[in-house]
This record gives C-alpha cells, sequence and structure tokens, in this order.
C-alpha cells in the first residue's frame, strides 16, 4: 500500500475543485490546472478534504497511487502560492534579456538564442554590476516549469574545468583539476 497515496489531501479555502469523468479541474487566484485520472482510481471528494481510492491491487495502480497523490498536491500549491526555479549565468559576457515572450540568451556562441516561453510563466531578469546574470522563473504549474529551466539549462550545461554555463542558483558544480606539466 502506499504511504503518500493513503494521505488524505487538504484543500485550501480559495481553491476551487471539481471532477468529472475521472478528470480533476483545480482553479485557484494564480490560475487553473488539469489532470486526467486513470480509471484505476476513484476520486472522493468531502467538504475540504479530497482522497484518491485504488479500484484494483495490480503492480501498476500501486506504482501510479502516490504519483497522482503528488501530482494533485503540486497543483494546489501552484495555484494558490505557485513555484518559481532561479538559473544563475556564469561565464564572462554570458547575458540575458526578456521582452514580452521571448528571452535572449547570449551565452558566447556566434549568435543569441532566442526562445519562446509560454504565457503561464512570468520571468525576471537580475543583473548587478559585477555578479551574474540571474533569471527567475515563476509559474504555478511546476511540470511546465520543470521543463523549460531544464530546457534553458541544456543550452549551457555548467562544464567542470572553469564552472562556466547555466546552473540552478545554489548549484554546486563538481570541478575537476586540469592538466599537470
Amino acid at each position: 500500500m502506499s504511504r503518500i497515496g493513503k494521505k488524505i489531501i487538504f484543500i485550501p479555502e480559495n481553491v476551487d475543485i471539481e471532477i468529472i469523468d475521472n478528470e480533476i479541474f483545480i482553479k485557484g487566484f494564480l490560475g487553473n490546472l488539469s489532470q486526467k485520472i486513470s480509471k484505476e482510481f476513484q476520486l472522493k471528494l468531502n467538504q475540504k478534504e479530497l482522497s484518491i481510492i485504488r479500484n484494483q491491487e495490480n503492480k501498476k495502480s500501486k506504482s501510479l497511487h502516490g504519483l497522482y497523490h503528488v501530482l494533485i498536491r503540486n497543483m494546489i500549491i501552484g495555484v494558490t502560492k505557485g513555484f518559481q526555479k532561479k538559473l544563475e549565468l556564469v561565464g564572462v559576457g554570458y547575458r540575458a534579456s526578456y521582452n514580452g515572450e521571448i528571452l535572449d540568451l547570449n551565452l558566447g556562441f556566434s549568435h543569441n538564442i532566442m526562445i519562446q516561453l509560454p504565457k503561464e510563466l512570468n520571468v525576471e531578469i537580475k543583473s548587478e554590476k559585477g555578479k551574474n546574470y540571474i533569471i527567475i522563473l515563476k509559474s504555478y504549474d511546476k511540470q511546465l516549469l520543470g521543463i523549460i529551466s531544464a530546457k534553458i539549462r541544456s543550452f549551457r550545461v555548467p562544464e567542470p574545468y572553469k564552472g562556466k554555463g547555466i546552473r540552478y542558483l545554489g548549484e554546486e558544480v563538481r570541478r575537476k583539476t586540469g592538466k599537470s606539466a
């Protein structure tokens, strides 16, 4: 039995939940999210509590039980508080700018990298003289936020010799020693 899946999800006051044909719709003041749930599960909504009940005891449904619990809980947290990730550009001349819906990255290539970001994502760029650029991504959708931040990071993954690249704020890069003469 899944320990996480058995737990009851408590719903805050300002969140509306609607269940239609094994699809859950969650509305909050930050946005609206939806998630399809497998037919092997049943969702029970009592006042301000939500529980996920397994209909079958096979291996697949046992493995998905905790997953659906965490997905729904993250959706509730997202529409009430939201999520954020911070990326740091480490390297000489690495710059970022954001205008409207296009993120423009200068990462030492012969051309700039331009990414069109979805409207669910809020972007803020901090730049101080003598410090690295910091890109702050905010969204109510945790999955989308993780995908976009991983995509941005993949353009210039931190290299182990000088440590240049895009890294999450606070991430430690294991450094290697260079050649010894």
